[in-house]
């Protein structure tokens, strides 16, 4: 799906302030009030906006440890049995199929390094999960991030250095 200025500038807005109203968005982007209305609802409908939860920073509740977990599983039953008992541990944030060395990738967070140790336990125990490769994270220059993207697809011009990021470079 593609989406246009109105729709970019309706998700930054949602997106910095996730409590606005249809009303307030429609006066703020000077829009009608049925337009935010059809635009928000043809957003959700097609999958572009798939919620609108508070963001929740995993070190404000102790787990100052941040972790990326490689698992080389078993192949035989597949990735579904590892990432059903994968979901049972709060401390694993996403996991992901993956190509390359190993099968699936896993954010985890820790409350220390010696509980990020207790952390790849568990994943280790998993039936099927054959070994674990970790790298902890020591900081987050470039959090998770659409908005880039939903600007790009909009065509909403954006530059680095004077470059405009937008245009193919071919």
């Amino acid at each position: 799906m593609t989406v246009d200025q109105l729709d970019a500038r309706l998700i930054a807005l949602l997106a910095a302030e996730p409590r606005l109203g249809v009303l307030e968005c429609s006066r703020r982007l000077r829009v009608a009030r049925g337009t935010v209305q059809a635009r928000l609802d043809r957003l959700m409908a097609r999958g572009v906006i798939t919620g609108f939860g508070p963001q929740v920073n995993p070190a404000a509740l102790g787990y100052g440890v941040m972790a990326f977990v490689t698992l080389q599983i078993r192949q035989v039953s597949g990735h579904d049995p590892v990432a059903d008992r994968l979901a049972l541990i709060p401390e694993v944030l996403e996991a992901h199929t993956i190509t390359g060395a190993g099968d699936m990738l896993c954010r985890v967070v820790a409350r220390s390094n010696a509980d990020l140790q207790r952390v790849i336990d568990l994943i280790v125990g998993i039936e099927g999960v054959v070994r674990t490769s970790s790298v902890i994270a020591l900081d987050t220059p470039v959090s998770y991030r659409v908005l880039p993207l939903v600007s790009a697809q909009a065509g909403v011009a954006r530059s680095i250095d004077g470059k405009d990021l937008t245009k193919s470079t071919k």
